[in-house]
This record gives structure tokens, C-alpha cells and sequence, in this order.
């Protein structure tokens, strides 16, 4: 009899197949290689391997990341990498059928997403605006990048992952659009507004001055450098940086964050008036359910609209004003 093969190697042909065939982002690889990683250690402990698991291995492990107090929505994401992974292995041939067949997973009301005001961004805007006056040498550079950062994500809605990784030649062509290539390598096309190309002309301005020093920092292919070993800044970096502009404006550090912004983004031009389809495609969304998560923002909207519009709406009101007589 044959040894079952190595639960390690099948979980790595996994995330080869989602690289190769799906273009998944390495962050998306990293989460599905911690689930599988954490199902194989549990399979061991029972003495089982990978190909011969079955459905009540699978119940059981659900059950062990229930009683350690996993959240709802990590639960979910784990049977869901199991799902993908065990549909691949059929796929295979390696295993004859898929034991997550039949299980559902633990509901988890999706919360609505944070988000800042109109106000409360323009704050945030305006303290980094304010942090460049007067500034020299690196610290310039920095107080320019984050105001920079800030305009640009505010204008685009871009993932901070795409947004600190944008290349320089990002800049070429139109400048009022950027291309973006976002997830599984799909591009899209976002404008930028009138205070995000300014911004971005005050940053760019800096590598034509005296300072070597400085104009050396900027002479590299991506558009936000660092000495990070990607060679561009961080998301931690710009997180933090964010963080610190909150306190300074004001606000609550936990409530500011790049992918609050993007959210802010959104739900302040469906507010306005746009489409969810044309918010979709701005955010780079493959599939519009998960932009109808900021459905709540045209709800509220289409509310108001009837309440301050609609004439039995309106009717009823003075209505009610002329039998209560508080109002008289």
C-alpha cells in the first residue's frame, strides 16, 4: 500500500494552482496557507492524513475552532480555504470525494464598514496640508509624501497595497487617470482630482532641488520609496504615519486608518449620487456584492429624498403639524 502523500506538498500544489490560474495576491496565499496549515496539524493530531479526511474530521475541526473562541468570520474563511482546497484535490483525482460537502458555515452578520465624515476628512487633509509648511530637507519629503498619500486615496479609493506600491510610471499619460493594477493582476482606470494632482506636482517638485541627499531618496522606480526591502513604503508605515496626523488632528487614532479612508471614499459618492455599479469598478471589485456592503449609504439617501420630496410625504407632515397643537 502506497503512503498518502505529504499533506504539505498538496497544500502548496494548492496555492500554486491559485497563483498560476487565479493570480492571487500573496497576502491572499498567506491566509489560505495559515487555514490549510492549521487543518493539517489538527489531521495529524488525529492521525490522519490529508487525503483520507473526512467529513466528520472536518465537523470535528469546526468544532475544536468554535470552542477556542475563533470568530464567526475566521471560521467561515477556514471552511471556505478547506472548500477550495478539497474541490482542487477531487480536481486532482487525489481524493474521491469532498468531505466539507453538506457543511454549512457559522453565520456572521458583516458589519458595516467605519467611516469618517466629510468633515472629518477634510481635517485630516487639511493637518497634513498644514505639516508641510515650512518644512526642509527629509522631513519635507515625508510631509509631502503623507498629504500626498492622503489626496490620492481620498481621490481614488485605491487599496492601500496598490496605493504605497504604485510605480512612477503610473504617472505617464494622462494626468488626470491612473492605471491601477489591482488583484489577480486586473487593471483599472481612476481619476484623480484637482487636489490630488497638485499635491502630487508639490511632491514630485522635491527631486529638482539642491539636496542630493534627498533627490537621490526619489530617483527610484516606485513612486513612494523607502529603505523598506520592497524598496517602496509599507502599509504599516503609512498606517502609523496615519495614526499619528489623527491625534494631531484631533481624532480618534482607532477610528482612522488607510482602508477607513477607502471607505469613506465610497460611501461619500454614493451619497452624492453614484451609481453602485460605477462605484464597483473604482474600487476594483470583481463581484458587486461586495460593494453592496455600502448599500446602507443609498438606504439612508433614498430615505431622505422621499421625506424631503415627496408631496404625500410632505402632505402628511402638515398634516400632523395642523392637528398637534404644540405647533399652534
Amino acid at each position: 500500500m502506497s503512503e498518502a502523500p505529504d499533506s504539505a506538498a498538496l497544500i502548496e500544489g494548492f496555492l500554486e494552482m491559485l497563483a498560476a490560474e487565479r493570480g492571487a495576491a500573496g497576502n491572499t496565499l498567506d491566509a489560505y496557507r495559515r487555514d490549510l496549515s492549521a487543518l493539517a496539524d489538527f489531521l495529524e493530531r488525529r492521525g490522519t492524513a490529508l487525503t483520507l479526511t473526512g467529513h466528520a474530521d472536518i465537523t470535528a475541526y469546526l468544532r475544536q475552532t468554535s470552542e477556542a473562541g475563533l470568530a464567526p468570520a475566521s471560521r467561515a474563511r477556514a471552511l471556505s480555504s478547506m472548500r477550495q482546497l478539497f474541490r482542487f484535490l477531487v480536481e486532482e483525482t487525489l481524493v474521491a470525494e469532498d468531505p466539507t460537502q453538506g457543511l454549512s458555515g457559522p453565520r456572521n452578520r458583516r458589519s458595516l464598514p467605519k467611516i469618517l465624515s466629510v468633515a472629518e476628512v477634510e481635517r485630516l487633509l487639511e493637518t497634513a496640508r498644514q505639516r508641510t509648511d515650512g518644512a526642509t530637507g527629509r522631513d519635507r519629503v515625508r510631509t509631502l509624501r503623507l498629504h500626498t498619500l492622503l489626496e490620492v486615496l481620498y481621490a481614488t479609493g485605491m487599496r492601500v497595497s496598490e496605493l504605497v506600491s504604485l510605480p512612477r510610471k503610473v504617472l505617464q499619460g494622462d494626468a488626470r487617470m491612473l492605471t491601477i493594477t489591482g488583484k489577480g493582476g486586473r487593471q483599472r482606470l481612476v481619476p484623480l482630482n484637482a487636489e490630488a494632482r497638485m499635491a502630487l506636482d508639490r511632491y514630485l517638485a522635491i527631486g529638482g532641488g539642491e539636496d542630493d541627499d534627498v533627490s537621490r531618496v526619489l530617483r527610484t522606480q516606485w513612486l513612494f520609496p523607502s529603505k523598506s526591502a520592497e524598496g517602496h513604503l509599507t502599509r504599516q508605515r503609512f498606517a502609523q504615519e496615519l495614526k499619528e496626523l489623527a491625534i494631531e488632528a484631533g481624532l480618534d487614532p482607532d477610528r482612522v486608518s488607510p482602508h477607513v479612508l477607502r471607505h469613506a471614499f465610497a460611501s461619500h459618492l454614493l451619497d452624492r449620487g453614484a451609481d453602485l455599479r460605477s462605484v464597483q469598478q473604482l474600487l476594483g471589485h470583481a463581484d458587486i456584492t461586495t460593494t453592496q456592503i455600502y448599500t446602507h449609504v443609498l438606504q439612508e439617501r433614498l430615505k431622505k429624498l422621499v421625506h424631503d420630496h415627496h408631496p404625500l410625504a410632505k402632505a402628511r407632515l402638515d398634516g400632523k403639524a395642523e392637528r398637534d397643537p404644540s405647533t399652534t
